[in-house]
This record gives C-alpha cells, sequence and structure tokens, in this order.
C-alpha cells in the first residue's frame, strides 16, 4: 500500500510539474493554443480594420492580444449589424475568478490586437452595460453556441449582473 500511495505521490508531482512547464512555455508562444493562453502575436501581417465585420458572423473563435500584459487568448465572438463583439461570462463563479483574467486586464490598457487569417487589427475593446445592441448580441450568443436557447444569459440581467462582460470592438 505504501509503495501504491508513493507511485500515486509521483504521478501527481509529475502531472503538476509538465502541466506548470506547458503553462509557462506557453507565455513565450506566438499566440494561443486552443483554451491555453499564449504570448505576445509574433506573426501576422498588419491591417486596416474591416467597416464590416460579417466575414467572421459563422466563425467560432477569434484570437485577439491584450497589451498589459502581452498575453494572447481564443474567444467567442458575435456579429451584430457589422459590429464584433467578445464576451466573457461565468465572471462572477469561483472559476470564473481564475480562468477570467483578461478582462480586468482591459481596465488599464483597453488596447488589443485581434488576429484573423492571418492579419492583425489594431482595436481597442469598450465594455458595454446596456443599449440596444445588448440582448441582440446575447441573442447571437445563443444562436451560435447554446443551440438558440433562451433565458437568463439573453438578458440585460445577466449583463447589469456582472455575470457577463460585453465588449464591443472598435478603432483605435
Amino acid at each position: 500500500m505504501k509503495s501504491l500511495m508513493k507511485g500515486f505521490g509521483l504521478s501527481l508531482a509529475l502531472l503538476v510539474g509538465l502541466t506548470g512547464l506547458f503553462l509557462a512555455v506557453m507565455r513565450f508562444s506566438d499566440g494561443p493554443f486552443e483554451i491555453f493562453s499564449g504570448g505576445p502575436f509574433t506573426s501576422g501581417e498588419l491591417a486596416a480594420a474591416p467597416d464590416d465585420w460579417s466575414f467572421l458572423k459563422d466563425r467560432e473563435t477569434v484570437e485577439f492580444q491584450t497589451m498589459q500584459p502581452a498575453r494572447s487568448r481564443t474567444v467567442w465572438l458575435g456579429v451584430h449589424d457589422q459590429r464584433l463583439f467578445l464576451v466573457s461570462g461565468y465572471m462572477n463563479t469561483g472559476y470564473g475568478g481564475i480562468w477570467k483574467q483578461w478582462p480586468h486586464y482591459l481596465d488599464s490598457d483597453d488596447r488589443i490586437i485581434l488576429r484573423i487569417d492571418g492579419k492583425l487589427y489594431e482595436q481597442r475593446l469598450q465594455r458595454l452595460m446596456e443599449g440596444p445592441e445588448v440582448v441582440p448580441v446575447l441573442s447571437e450568443f445563443a444562436r451560435k453556441y447554446f443551440g438558440g436557447a433562451e433565458g437568463d444569459f439573453t438578458s440585460n440581467a445577466s449583463i447589469l449582473g456582472g455575470d457577463t462582460w460585453m465588449y464591443e470592438v472598435l478603432d483605435r
């Protein structure tokens, strides 16, 4: 029994160590890898932002980089009236507080870089707390990611209560 526990402890330590090493290495990578945040973008061509973001309507995710700290991640996106929106959900949950740090980075610097199909768009994010676009944008997220389900997620209450933070992508 003692050797079984020792083997389990060593396996667990190895797993934790390898996970930590992977996450540390990702800080120096050219962008994120799936759900794991990465380092600043080192590839891509600077481009002028389009006036119409509709070409992203059915895209599942987009990569973006915050400036301070210079880290990148993938997020879900929504397009409404040719405008691009990003949301961060689970903000009032314990795991959201650990997992969703990027919205807090925007308090000191709202500039971002989007990387889409190898093009880099220098933009900024503006948080929306209310307005006529809130419910349609949340409904677009529900259509895209939750099979069109309605409910608390698609109401102003999720924004006003701080469960969901919504941002519009704007020119700098």
